[in-house]
């Protein structure tokens, strides 16, 4: 990515991070309307329980919350509706293929904007069982115990 854009981002999916080992990322558009696109500047969106599925050669994502924007009226659409995501048809076979092998899925990581528009971050992940979460807990809490230690010594 360059310097010069700017990117914010309006969500993440940390969720995600936890239950999933992220193999690969890509980045989708979003098809979305007027008053959805004002609710997620506003960062009201929820990712959390959202998957992407393919069909028919689209791409479509479903599970994620956009709150009905406060001033958008009778413009507000179905905060829980389906919504299709614009990728290359290269990239969505790619993708189609990773979900038919065995323990991979398609999840939503984040929305945010870039140049003005919504995108959509996606991971192609692999379920994590339960010992692999403790794994990546203690991973965390020794990586945080030794940045402590850091600090301290600089202190000194």
């Amino acid at each position: 990515m360059q310097k010069n854009e700017s990117v914010k981002i309006c969500a993440a999916n940390r969720k995600a991070y936890h239950d999933y080992f992220v193999e690969e990322k890509m980045e989708a558009g979003i098809e979305l309307f007027g008053t959805e696109v004002k609710s997620i500047r506003a960062g009201t969106v929820n990712l959390k329980d959202s998957y992407l599925s393919v069909r028919e050669g689209e791409l479509f994502v479903k599970g994620v919350h956009i709150s009905p924007y406060e001033k958008g009226n009778i413009f507000n659409r179905d905060p829980l509706r389906e919504r299709k995501l614009l990728m290359h048809k290269k990239e969505i076979l790619k993708l189609r293929a990773y979900t038919e092998r065995d323990g991979y899925t398609l999840i939503p990581l984040s929305f945010y904007l870039k140049k003005g528009r919504v995108k959509v971050e996606v991971g192609v992940c692999r379920g994590k069982k339960l010992y692999d979460k403790r794994e990546s807990a203690l991973k965390k809490d020794r990586e945080r115990e030794i940045q402590r230690g850091i600090k301290g010594m600089d202190r000194e």
